[in-house]
């Protein structure tokens, strides 16, 4: 390796696209295809016993007591809030950064998204600031556990029971992320109900749309099992009005498989994580020029690996043009987008939102990538930075 922290292999500039799901797929084709192919003889292709096995597994995976397999992620925040009657009137405490579904959910059922603005490192809700938020008109918080990284879940825990509002955990990035390695809990478990992602992207990923919701409570998880069936607990009779939000035997029955190899992802994508800060500081980018995830509460899971950046937006149209996908998440904040505009929020009414929304900046990364190719994205950042 030069003084630059970079070896002269990263000169060739291998292309490093932002994901490799093929890769993925090929590692596992024989043992998925089979179970496609058993999937397909048995005839239950949505909800049975292929779903129930995986809920089993998912819920003891997460030290949850209960999972129910859903059609996506934002169905699971979805059905959550739905379980606990959330509707006109209603308010849930949301992050200002954060992917829309968070808040499209609370919108879509006639409630009011309260944001939050969040903390600088993590980008995770700002706990202090939730509580100047409670009314009498919340009926949840709503804390997200940005790019994997844990939101603070034990103060937000300790003001769910003082105030009495329970958490609905956004964990669609963070799965497997525990506070300690012998917490039995993982994200989503934390609050009364969390909800999963596996969005083919996600650390656990699909062959296409899927997620979870996860609980401890009997009563929820019954009330969401009649929703997830248009509000029926027996065929054509409907306690209330639900919605279709099954999941298929096909993806339930790839997700049992591939969460057996998940703890061994996840640790593959914590050494690819380590290994570009260790290149970002031997090649002087950091901190001056680029800002890596700080771990700050517990096992970060790096669903991605995002840093602040300066000149961000320069800096990402020089990676793309040397085949890097770097990606931007997110380059707006809710309170800015045009849908949430009747809430009459304005620029700069949540800081650190805003200037997360124009500093972040994803750099690939993944279990299948390489040592080449980190030496090829840190080239390229430095020779953006530092040009000779």
């Amino acid at each position: 390796m030069t003084t630059t922290g970079v070896t002269p292999a990263a000169q060739a500039a291998p292309s490093v696209p932002p994901l490799n799901l093929a890769a993925s797929f090929a590692a596992q084709r024989a043992e998925l295809l089979a179970e496609l192919t058993a999937v397909c003889d048995s005839g239950h292709y949505v909800l049975g016993p292929k779903v129930e096995a995986f809920e089993k597994a998912l819920a003891e995976y997460c030290g949850a007591r209960h999972a129910l397999g859903v059609s996506s992620g934002t169905d699971a925040l979805l059905l959550a809030l739905m379980g606990l009657g959330v509707g006109p009137g209603d308010e849930v405490i949301v992050p200002a950064f954060t992917f829309f579904a968070s808040a499209g959910v609370v919108a879509r059922l006639g409630a009011r998204p309260v944001f939050c603005d969040v903390e600088p490192r993590t980008f995770n809700i700002d706990v202090a600031q939730v509580e100047r938020l409670i009314s009498s008109k919340t009926r949840a918080i709503m804390p997200v556990h940005l790019y994997g990284q844990l939101a603070d879940v034990a103060a937000l825990g300790d003001l769910a029971q003082r105030r009495g509002v329970p958490i609905v955990e956004d964990a669609a990035q963070a799965i497997g992320a525990r506070l300690t390695p012998a917490d039995r809990r993982s994200a989503g478990a934390y609050g009364l109900s969390g909800a999963l992602s596996f969005y083919p992207t996600k650390n656990l990923g699909a062959l296409g749309d899927a997620g979870a919701l996860l609980t401890d409570d009997d009563a929820l998880l019954e009330r969401c099992r009649k929703l997830r069936v248009h509000g029926s607990g027996h065929t054509y009779y409907h306690e209330q009005v639900g919605g279709n939000f099954r999941i298929d035997a096909l993806q339930a029955a790839i997700l049992a498989i591939r969460l057996r190899r998940l703890e061994a992802w996840t640790e593959a994508r914590r050494e690819r994580a380590r290994r570009y800060t260790a290149l970002l500081e031997s090649s002087g980018l950091s901190p001056e020029f680029l800002r890596p995830p700080p771990e700050v509460r517990g096992r970060h899971v790096y669903h991605q690996y995002v840093c602040r950046a300066q000149r961000r937006d320069e800096l990402v149209a020089h990676l793309r043009a040397r085949g890097i996908g770097a990606m931007v998440y997110y380059p707006l904040p809710l309170h800015l987008q045009q849908c949430f505009g009747y809430l009459g929020h304005k620029p700069g009414d949540f800081p650190m939102s805003e200037e997360a929304a124009r500093q972040v900046v994803a750099l690939p990364l993944y279990p299948e990538l390489t040592d080449a190719q980190q030496e090829a994205v840190v080239d390229a950042l430095r020779r953006f930075y530092q040009p000779e």
